[in-house]
């Protein structure tokens, strides 16, 4: 019977130290990747956390988040345009960035104060908080990954968590990389049997809420997919930041421009079948 009780002991345990804050995306929510093959090459930040973002208990997408400048470096998922009408839920945080044994489904600030018996410093001193997106000028609140890329309102639902944002320029967000996201995204992979997307940010030198946030100096996009005729496709976007323009490149250069900004090494963001050129 103790080592039934023992047993029992170490299960719980096991299952309260499960979450979707991972040690790395290996072995977990690797479908969101090409070839299952991660994003890690020259992007680590010092301070790293490894989300599966996960809604009803499902996961949507994979996010390597800076918990230093509390924004993430990128979000994975697989691409699924839809042009449905964008019904904007309460804006979401990631309870296992506070603790592992919290729930591993992303919830409202509100939920985790009253639910869970968590504070709102203890919120605070994880991650980005709504409270950090107030009173901005000429930003946004800026999806990586965006709604738009989902075609079920669960999948819209779950990338209005503040793990996914990152401050944007207004006229960037509303201009030139909305027209990338909803126009340029289509037609590039219209061809694709499954679109693999990574959009992150370049931390930048300017914050907003006090210095907690970092404002992106970058804002990118890299795609990659197996076409309907066999054959291996692959691009990307780069914009920097403070102004209305964006630049669609091959991957390779994207890659190079991203070693170059980050100085974290080589970068690769996809499985060595994506070309380059």
């Amino acid at each position: 019977m103790l080592w039934l009780l023992l047993l029992q002991v170490w299960a719980s345990c096991l299952w309260l130290g499960h979450g979707e804050v991972v040690e790395s995306f290996a072995n977990t929510c690797n479908e969101f990747f090409y070839q299952k093959m991660p994003a890690t090459n020259g992007l680590l930040p010092e301070n790293p956390a490894w989300i599966c973002q996960t809604f009803k208990n499902q996961p949507f997408y994979a996010t390597l988040y800076d918990k230093k400048e509390r924004i993430p470096v990128y979000s994975a998922y697989i691409y699924q345009f839809d042009t449905s009408k964008r019904v904007t839920p309460l804006w979401m945080v990631e309870p296992q960035l506070i603790r592992d044994n919290l729930p591993k489904d992303m919830e409202t600030e509100a939920t985790l104060r009253e639910t869970y018996s968590v504070t709102q410093d203890d919120i605070s001193e994880s991650q980005a908080v709504y409270q950090d997106y107030l009173k901005l000028k000429d930003l946004d609140r800026g999806h990586l990954n965006p709604a738009s890329h989902h075609d079920t309102q669960d999948g819209r639902d779950a990338t209005f968590t503040l793990t996914n944002i990152v401050p944007q320029n207004t006229a960037l967000n509303n201009g030139e990389w909305n027209v990338y996201e909803q126009k340029t995204m289509p037609k590039k992979s219209k061809d694709c049997q499954t679109t693999y997307a990574i959009v992150g940010a370049v931390p930048g030198n300017s914050y907003i809420s006090n210095g907690r946030v970092n404002v992106p100096s970058h804002i990118w996009s890299g795609a990659c997919c197996k076409t309907k005729q066999n054959t291996v496709i692959a691009w990307g976007a780069i914009a920097e930041n403070n102004q209305n323009k964006i630049r669609v490149l091959k991957l390779g250069a994207l890659e190079d421009k991203l070693a170059e900004l980050y100085k974290r090494g080589p970068v690769s963001l996809f499985h060595v079948d994506c070309p380059r050129t």
